[in-house]
């Protein structure tokens, strides 16, 4: 099969298309013939390295070179063979599914406690958009932001791939919504349900009086201390993202703000989608909000899957509104 490997730590380039071996389902797992997968900031950090400082800690990205090969966090496809201890799914299943890795090829094995079916009224590429940047927002929303109906939320970096499901999701969840983004973007967040919109072209929000319960930083624009200011008294600031750099950003970032937290009266946390062991069970909660209609993903532009690098090169300049997909 062909897949894109990742030898060594570098630019786009550094993908390289080549033949590898087709996997094999363990007792446990489901081959699924991949037939679209998404680009994000959790594959351009990894390929990259970047921060240098991750690759120092438990669970990096690796020392010298990456541990994760085949990059692609993201996969929507059919099941091809399935292990001898799965029971719910069987070949020619339509599936979705959170691997974290392996989705810049063209099959991808995935245990059976990970995958879910394919929402009926996405298409491949629309399901792929969905399992890593909404999970990310359920989790910032429902888990660490303890969202509440009626509750003021501030979403900082509303038209990105997480932005654009967070503001649909805080406004499922009964949430009075504000989006922070740009002036070209925000007709976009607008029809997304956000009840207001921040230019930040125009306007530092960190310097206005409004007050909100829950604040998700996607964009790492200010200090954790100017984002308090606009937080009520016992309100969250939950970390989802930030600005990157070559050696500490956006880590240091949320490094900072979660290190306040023991000595403030607002709660800080982090969305950590990637070690959440939920994922299934997420995936199905995303999926029944989508049947609802209460929310859809947004896609800026769609590659072919030979022009992945291209892809992530123009995922890399940060300006996507919603989701880079590719289509196999």
């Amino acid at each position: 099969m062909k897949a894109f490997v990742l030898r060594s730590y570098g630019p786009p380039d550094a993908l390289e298309l080549t033949e590898v071996t087709k996997p094999s389902p363990r007792d446990d797992e489901v081959l699924v013939r991949v037939r679209a997968t998404s680009v994000q900031p959790y594959d351009w950090h990894l390929m990259r390295g970047e921060p240098r400082i991750a690759r120092l800690m438990g669970g990096g990205p690796g020392l010298l070179k990456p541990k994760i090969t085949v990059l692609g966090a993201d996969v929507a496809g059919e099941v091809e063979a399935v292990g001898k201890d799965v029971t719910e799914f069987g070949p020619g299943d339509e599936v979705f599914a959170m691997p974290l890795q392996g989705g810049f090829s063209e099959y991808v094995c995935v245990k059976e406690s990970d995958l879910a079916p394919k929402p009926a009224s996405l298409t491949f590429e629309q399901a792929a958009a969905v399992p890593l940047a909404a999970g990310t927002a359920l989790l910032a929303l429902r888990d660490q932001g303890r969202l509440m109906p009626g509750q003021r939320v501030l979403v900082n970096g509303a038209s990105g791939g997480v932005g654009t499901f967070a503001v649909q999701l805080a406004k499922a969840f009964g949430a009075q919504v504000t989006g922070v983004c740009s002036t070209h973007n925000a007709d976009l967040v607008r029809s997304l349900g956000a009840d207001e919109v921040v230019d930040y072209t125009k306007e530092d929000f960190t310097r206005g009086g409004e007050r909100y319960e829950l604040l998700v930083d996607m964009a790492g624009s200010h200090s954790g201390s100017a984002y308090r200011r606009v937080l009520t008294r016992k309100g969250a600031l939950v970390v989802v993202g930030g600005r990157g750099s070559r050696w500490l950003q956006p880590a240091g970032h949320a490094f900072a703000i979660l290190g306040a937290g023991p000595f403030v009266s607002q709660r800080m946390a982090l969305a950590d989608v990637v070690r959440c062991k939920d994922t299934k069970r997420n995936l199905l909660t995303l999926t029944e909000l989508i049947e609802d209609g209460r929310m859809t993903p947004v896609i800026d532009r769609s590659y072919p899957f030979g022009e992945i690098p291209a892809a992530v090169r123009y995922s890399e300049e940060g300006h996507a509104p919603g989701k880079v997909v590719i289509s196999f």
